[in-house]
């Protein structure tokens, strides 16, 4: 388990110390899950961003562990790199660089920053093959406008995080699509884009599933697309969920399109779902 987490009071009782104990019990589990996704065959893994538990609320220097946790960080790294895995962040929606708000927009570049970091930790050459990704976050009420600021926002980044930095397509309609962000992103300041076949099929901007995953792949450098794959809840496993919400399985054969792509399952199911599709494929 990589999230053991403290709710507001409990940080604010116990302190640093509680937290410290937690990031470390947290990196040490890390390093079993990368170990057993080799031994599985899985070669690529999200990492929690609970992995440091209220990390926008300290520096890494303030942990009392940070010693013993930048050997176990630094372990990892070398495994990883070892045995050609890769690892990504996918940071919470209040990650918002596009904000018109200067304090909301501090906050999200320090948390981009304590993930970059963490990387940096672990010795992983600052690109894209460790990713960390994220969305716009909102239109507010001006598409365009909002995509101006977060390409600002991207620029007061450190050069490491930059480097790292991939944006998503999105799950409504009036957000941004892989067409959108292609125009408004992509072409302004070269950060690709991770494509989502799920929030696709919500927000299309006008292209075929395979037009998006190839104008995606456009952006990456050879071999290091993303494709986040994932099915219907509701169509699957509960009618009465959600239309954007992700079943726990996978219902549909996993296709790249003809892109040379990676797979990040973004199933309720976890492993479990990987595992179940490796033996199985697409649940009936």
């Amino acid at each position: 388990m990589t999230n053991r987490n403290a709710i507001k009071r409990t940080f604010e009782s116990k302190g640093i110390a509680h937290i410290s104990k937690l990031a470390l019990e947290n990196v040490l589990d890390l390093e079993k899950i990368i170990h057993w996704n080799e031994q599985v065959g899985l070669k690529y893994y999200r990492i929690t961003s609970n992995l440091f538990p209220w990390m926008s609320e300290y520096q890494f220097e303030e942990l009392l562990d940070w010693a013993e946790i930048q050997r176990v960080l630094s372990r990892i790294g070398d495994f990883v790199t070892k045995h050609q895995q890769r690892l990504e962040f996918h940071p919470s929606h209040f990650t918002v660089l596009g904000s018109p708000k200067e304090s909301v927009v501090e906050k999200s570049i320090h948390d981009l920053e304590q993930h970059s970091r963490i990387f940096d930790e672990m010795g992983l050459e600052p690109s894209y093959w460790n990713p960390i990704n994220i969305h716009i976050g909102g239109v507010y009420e001006d598409k365009i406008a909002t995509a101006e600021r977060w390409c600002q926002s991207v620029h007061r980044l450190s050069e490491n995080c930059r480097k790292r930095l991939v944006v998503e397509n999105d799950d409504k309609a009036n957000m941004y699509s892989v067409q959108d962000l292609y125009e408004l992103v992509y072409k302004k300041i070269g950060t690709p884009i991770t494509f989502d076949i799920f929030h696709h099929g919500f927000c299309t901007g006008g292209l075929t599933a395979e037009a998006a995953a190839k104008l995606a792949e456009s952006t990456w450098p050879v071999g290091h697309m993303v494709i986040h794959w994932s099915s219907s809840m509701k169509n699957h496993e509960d009618g009465g969920a959600k239309a954007v919400a992700h079943a726990r399985y996978i219902y549909e054969p996993i296709d790249g399109f003809g892109t040379d792509s990676w797979i990040m399952c973004e199933s309720k199911a976890k492993e479990k779902a990987v595992l179940d599709y490796l033996q199985f494929g697409a649940k009936k």
